[in-house]
């Protein structure tokens, strides 16, 4: 199956929410509706002008899929040339071969590709603010970012990692 086909094979944001308990959905809406990335990035993704399909290899119990698939929902609503489909990871694994880490294919993973199916780059699980974090060796750094990472204040390096790889640049 081609990219593009397991695209259109995926889920709507709306049908990901709908997929499992209604506390897990709570929990969801309420980290979109609490979204907040001012009016300096909102502009950065109303002013990407190429169609783009993201494919989110994602499960709506993962905790890190709860922080960053709203993301997605976010820049798409601002800007609907920024299209997604969210696929389960289950059966899927052979696409996210090449964005493993460790060996181990990781979730969520956001594979961008432009209209002719060129792949641009893939975000991996976090933020890369907060992955280097993690790496830091920093202990207290790593518990105090984490706790903000659950929370989700970290959805705007989300929404810059993405818009990255879309504009092939710093944003």
């Amino acid at each position: 199956m081609s990219l593009k086909d397991l695209y259109e094979s995926g889920i709507e944001y709306t049908d990901f929410l709908d997929s499992k308990d209604l506390d897990t959905k709570n929990k969801v809406l309420e980290i979109y509706n609490n979204i907040e990335i001012g009016r300096d990035l909102e502009d950065k993704i109303k002013g990407i002008d190429k169609e783009v399909d993201i494919i989110a290899f994602a499960e709506i119990w993962c905790p890190d899929c709860m922080i960053n698939v709203p993301a997605l929902e976010k820049i798409h609503i601002l800007n609907p040339k920024i299209n997604f489909k969210v696929v389960s990871r289950e059966g899927n694994e052979n696409y996210l071969d090449n964005y493993a880490v460790d060996g181990k294919p990781k979730i969520p993973t956001f594979i961008v590709t432009d209209k002719n199916e060129k792949v641009l780059g893939a975000f991996i699980e976090r933020p890369e603010i907060v992955r280097k974090v993690e790496n830091s060796g920093n202990q207290v750094d790593v518990i105090v970012t984490k706790k903000k990472y659950r929370k989700g204040e970290f959805i705007p390096h989300t929404i810059k990692d993405v818009l990255n790889i879309i504009a092939n640049k710093n944003i």
